[in-house]
């Protein structure tokens, strides 16, 4: 069962059958409650008429004989005195019920009595009389020259010269009862066809809407067996939800393209500047084991380092790409900025500082990696100056690291930021790192919150701004 209806056009059409199933049956119950009681209100409203124009007769003949009863076999008429004996009765009527008064043929002061109704009681000051307003009915059978039929019998009371009388009159509930079976026949007969209509409408119509979905899966299907992430799903000339879904599945495909792309030349590039200083120090401690005499001691230890932080670089990176958390711990600027120049011991350009005293939230240890990366970039292309400075500007922390060298072109000012980017004048192992520094600062810079961009300072060198957001300005 699971299995047939596992699929959403299934489900939609069981859906939409059910719910029009249930909207036809309270419809037809609906329908066929009005048309009963319609057809009943109207054999009542001629049971009445009946009644009351036997009524009327009784306040104006002289005889039960005389009176002119409908000899009509749908509408049955019986007369009873206050005693409850029949008076009068439709000719041919056999058999009633209903009425309360079962008798079919008149008893004693029936039809062809005198007008005193045969009760011994003298009724000739009676004058005149009258017909009660009110109507009573009720339902029965009655048969009728060997027909027997249900009838709605409305019961007239009279007050007469003769004496006090119910006139009971029926109205055929044939027509009620034909007319309910036939809609009900049609109903039984035209609800299952007008419910496979709808199945099949639905199904249709549900098949080709999900065609794009089937089109987009099988793609999807095709681009994880060749794992040619330069594929697109397929996006249908629609303004729908299907539509919308093509358009986010190949957005999606875009970002993870691009995101292994930039993987896979991160990898290339890793493994290229790594590969240098591995070649290097091999190549002079194979030296030095031939010759101990021509061992490059210092060159050694510069490419170890090198490589060292070549290896913490490329771990950072991949820490951050793995979405580690700055955390939410209180940085001064201003201190954090003393403290870090003061352990800094191979700079060859004097740091001037202009420091003031603002808080940031965030890892240490990584805003401690944006400054001195900023540092030594600075240290890299300085003449003869490199300002650090801090201040609070709004909302926001800003810390400040400018040179005097020659700057960065504008039309590399972005380029810079990319990862294993080097410009042409530092692209020396004596001059440059591997490319990693501004990408690293940028990085940590974007996970807290802020920005990192480049300008030119006012001595006509770089300035870096870093800007994080300040938690003092938002208590404030």
């Amino acid at each position: 069962m699971r299995r047939l209806f596992g699929s959403v056009r299934a489900r939609a059409t069981l859906g939409a059958s059910l719910v029009v199933a249930l909207a036809l049956v309270a419809a037809g119950a609906a329908v066929l409650l009005s048309l009963r009681d319609n057809l009943t209100d109207q054999a009542g409203s001629r049971a009445d008429a009946a009644a009351r124009k036997v009524a009327s007769q009784l306040l104006t003949v002289r005889s039960f004989g005389d009176l002119d009863l409908p000899d009509d076999e749908e509408q049955p008429v019986q007369v009873v005195d206050a005693d409850g004996k029949l008076v009068a009765a439709s000719e041919d009527l056999q058999r009633i019920s209903g009425t309360g008064v079962d008798e079919v043929t008149p008893g004693r002061g029936g039809a062809g009595e005198k007008e005193d109704g045969g009760d011994g009681e003298d009724r000739e000051d009676r004058e005149d009389g009258e017909v009660d307003d009110e109507t009573k009915y009720t339902e029965g059978s009655a048969t009728i020259d060997g027909d027997s039929a249900d009838y709605r019998f409305a019961a007239v009371e009279v007050s007469s010269p003769k004496g006090d009388f119910t006139v009971y009159a029926g109205g055929s509930l044939s027509d009620e009862q034909s007319a309910v079976s036939t809609a009900l026949t049609a109903m039984l007969v035209g609800f299952p066809l007008l419910l496979a209509v709808v199945a099949g409408v639905t199904w249709l119509v549900t098949r080709r809407a999900l065609r794009p979905v089937a089109a987009i899966t099988a793609e999807m299907s095709a681009i994880t067996a060749s794992e040619d992430l330069a594929r697109r799903v397929p996006e249908p000339d629609t303004h729908d939800e299907i539509a919308r879904l093509a358009r986010t599945t190949n957005e999606t495909l875009t970002a993870l393209q691009t995101s292994v792309e930039r993987q896979r030349r991160f990898v290339a590039d890793a493994s290229h500047e790594l590969r240098s200083p591995i070649a290097s120090l091999r190549t002079q401690l194979e030296v030095g084991a031939a010759h101990p005499e021509l061992l490059d001691v210092d060159g050694a230890v510069e490419d170890t380092v090198r490589l060292q932080e070549l290896a913490a670089d490329l771990l950072l990176l991949a820490r951050l790409d793995a979405g580690e958390k700055p955390g939410e711990g209180r940085v001064d600027l201003a201190a954090f900025a003393r403290e870090e120049l003061s352990q800094r011991t191979r700079d060859h350009v004097d740091v001037h500082t202009d420091l003031k005293s603002v808080e940031v939230a965030g890892s240490r240890s990584q805003l401690a990696r944006v400054l001195g990366n900023l540092l030594n970039n600075a240290q890299r292309h300085a003449r003869s100056r490199v300002t650090v400075s801090t201040r609070s500007d709004g909302p926001w922390a800003v810390l400040e690291v400018a040179d005097d060298g020659s700057g960065v072109p504008e039309g590399e000012r972005e380029r810079i930021f990319e990862r294993f980017v080097r410009l042409d004048d530092a692209r020396t192992r004596d001059e440059g790192g591997a490319g990693l520094g501004l990408a690293i600062a940028r990085d940590v810079a974007v996970r807290h919150g802020g920005t990192l961009v480049v300008r030119a300072a006012p001595s006509g060198g770089a300035l870096f701004e870093l800007r994080l957001p300040s938690p003092q300005s938002s208590a404030e």
